[in-house]
């Protein structure tokens, strides 16, 4: 038994032992057509003579042909069609020229010592199916001695067409024994009660959980045709309450590898779920305004700005200038680059954008001909806890850039928003607020007085999926360590869009943009946190999380405004980009107000600080916040 583990544990049979195998079956085939053909009185007779010519000419032959045709260097726990295919005309060729040498005999030795032509037929046959077979069986106990049934999961596989069938075909001829393929779902009612590759199709209709729990099926693997299904329908919330693991296969191929690109069968994560539509930009207008320019990124090591970062690189840009004051998040940029788009000129700069002397450095040195301001501080408690800093890093931050970009001719300048600056209730969101007024002034200035060639456009939008710091990374730490999962409010809720959906449409309102804007995107519909924490859970698989409600923290609203509605926005040429209708500033009546609100900040005094911004921003009401003192009736 131990000899058998150690043979069959192997990746591969060794190839002597397969010829050893066929040739076995050779022998037995001829012994097993005798028998079928001559009664025991004829055999006594004819045995001696004509039984050995006959075993050692089919063994010889065959003998010859498996090594012209290969037969015994297949794995044989990974036989497909073809490899039986290849027997078969292997088996058939020595068996003609098989028949062929007993004709011969008979006519030159005498029908005595002549194999008999219908015994080899039958011998024919019986080789055939038995080295067949012996496929299968090897395959059988090659999985009984490899499968791990505590790894091994039972498995439904959602998708009929060539997509399902290529993620069976891959799981069945795997490695790992990870997955044991019970059954297919359709959506097609066509194929109701049909069987593929062995196995029951169900549909995707209210029994489909009563056949998950009869074949205690405990995951599904989605092809990549039916993945929309996950976010269009609930059938993601219904296999999640029965507790089946629900995972996401990439395109397949025929081979045994079973997956493109080094890719492999993933389990679905909660941005699979909440993403939607793809979004559809105008690549060559992008294309335009990007190719062979020199474009400058601010806070390029932050979610938002690296993902901009990729997807500039990929308009062939003449420069990639990169700044960020993260030293570590900004070094994996750079071997990022040099692992992707190792000919692109793009040096990676720590940098602060408050310090004006720096920054100037650099403008002064690549002269960027396009900005995206993506740097800030985002986190709504920090920010609340440290007022001068944010008036340091965002506002200051972002008159400085803007300044340079006048001063050095930039074409375009692109500041990223949020919509925490809509009717903001926090000090992140009032100082995105102030920003979006400088900038917007700024604009409206130099296009008034035809100061300059730079167009600045302000693009707003809300939380973005697994962003850093944002909730999905928060929940995902948590419930790794066992809990709990904190949220703030029962019936708190925001709206998300993905990083590279929110950074395409950045780089389209870039384009489309000119000068003075404030675009919004559509951001679909709100997700409440509640239920996001609880299907979380059940991705995990985890039953022990329990969810902690720590109330709303300072500056945070319950209900986060609805940026895009027909009162407030004019439609654009992209059906998922609007203009926002905001109050406009004079750029000489509140510049030097910025100004004074920047000095303030430096004598760390946030009450004073706090109470000019509020002033500055007269619909700046804290909520749930020591400031909220300060607040204009």
């Amino acid at each position: 038994m131990s000899f058998l583990r150690r043979i069959f544990s192997s990746k591969v049979l060794p190839s002597w032992i397969i010829l050893l195998l066929d040739i076995i079956l050779v022998a037995v085939s001829v012994i097993v057509a005798f028998l079928l053909r001559y009664s025991f009185p004829e055999l006594r007779e004819t045995f001696h003579i004509q039984a050995w010519v006959t075993m050692g000419i089919a063994l010889v032959v065959n003998l010859v042909f498996s090594r012209l045709f290969h037969t015994y260097s297949n794995v044989l726990r990974l036989s497909s069609f073809a490899d039986v295919m290849n027997i078969f005309v292997s088996v058939t060729l020595s068996y003609i020229t098989s028949i062929i040498i007993a004709v011969v005999i008979d006519f030159t030795a005498g029908e005595a010592y002549a194999p008999p032509i219908s015994v080899l037929v039958i011998a024919y046959v019986i080789t055939f199916l038995l080295m067949a077979l012996l496929r299968m069986v090897i395959k059988s106990i090659y999985d009984i001695f490899n499968e791990d049934r505590k790894r091994t999961l039972n498995t439904f596989v959602y998708g009929t067409k060539i997509g399902g069938v290529n993620i069976a075909k891959s799981i069945r001829m795997s490695t790992t024994n990870r997955f044991h393929l019970k059954g297919f779902i359709a959506d097609d009612p066509a194929m109701r009660g049909k069987v593929m590759m062995g196995v029951n199709v169900y549909m995707n209709d209210d029994s489909l959980l009563e056949h998950i729990r009869e074949n205690d099926v405990q995951a599904i693997i989605v092809s990549p045709v039916k993945a929309d299904k996950l976010k269009d329908t609930d059938i993601a919330d219904r296999l999640l309450k029965e507790d089946v693991s629900i995972f996401l296969a990439p395109e397949v191929t025929d081979d045994w590898k079973g997956v493109k690109g080094g890719q492999t069968i993933r389990q679905v994560q909660i941005e699979d779920l909440l993403g939607r539509d793809p979004i559809k930009i105008n690549m060559q207008k992008i294309a335009s305004h990007l190719e062979g320019k020199r474009v400058l990124i601010t806070g390029a090591a932050g979610s938002i700005g690296s993902e901009i970062m990729r997807q500039v690189a990929m308009f062939n840009p003449y420069q990639l200038i990169l700044v960020d004051q993260a030293e570590t998040p900004l070094h994996d940029i750079r071997l990022e680059l040099k692992r992707k788009w190792s000919e692109l000129d793009a040096p990676t700069i720590v940098a602060d954008i408050s310090n004006k002397q720096r920054m100037e450095d650099i403008f002064s040195i690549y002269k960027p001909e396009y900005v995206f301001h993506a740097a800030a501080y985002k986190h709504v408690p920090m920010m609340e806890d440290n007022v001068s800093e944010a008036i340091q890093n965002n506002v200051k931050g972002t008159k400085i850039l803007a300044d340079l970009s006048v001063k050095y001719g930039v074409s375009r300048f692109v500041m990223v928003s949020t919509d925490k600056a809509v009717n903001p209730s926090n000090v992140m969101g009032c100082s995105k607020r102030i920003c979006e007024i400088y900038v917007q002034a700024l604009a409206k200035k130099i296009q008034r007085e035809k100061l300059g060639g730079t167009q600045f456009i302000t693009t707003r939008f809300g939380n973005v999926l697994g962003s850093n710091g944002s909730v999905i990374p928060l929940f995902r730490k948590q419930i790794e360590n066992g809990g709990p999962v904190t949220v703030t409010h029962p019936e708190i809720i925001r709206y998300f869009m993905t990083i590279p959906e929110a950074c395409q449409l950045v780089l389209e309102a870039g384009s489309m943009g000119k000068g003075g804007e404030i675009f919004i995107f559509d951001m679909g519909e709100p997700v409440k946190i509640l239920d996001l924490a609880k299907k979380m859970i059940r991705l995990s698989g985890r039953q022990d999380v329990k969810i902690e409600f720590t109330g709303l923290r300072h500056g945070e609203k319950l209900y986060e405004e609805l940026l895009a509605t027909r009162e407030n926005t004019k439609p654009t040429s992209h059906d998922k980009i609007m203009i926002a209708n905001v109050r406009e500033y004079d750029f000489d009546d509140i510049s030097d107000d910025i100004d004074a609100l920047i000095e303030s900040s430096y004598y760390f005094d946030s009450m004073r600080t706090v109470g000019r911004m509020k002033d500055l921003v007269p619909e700046f009401k804290s909520l749930n916040s020591p400031y909220s003192v300060l607040d204009h009736d």
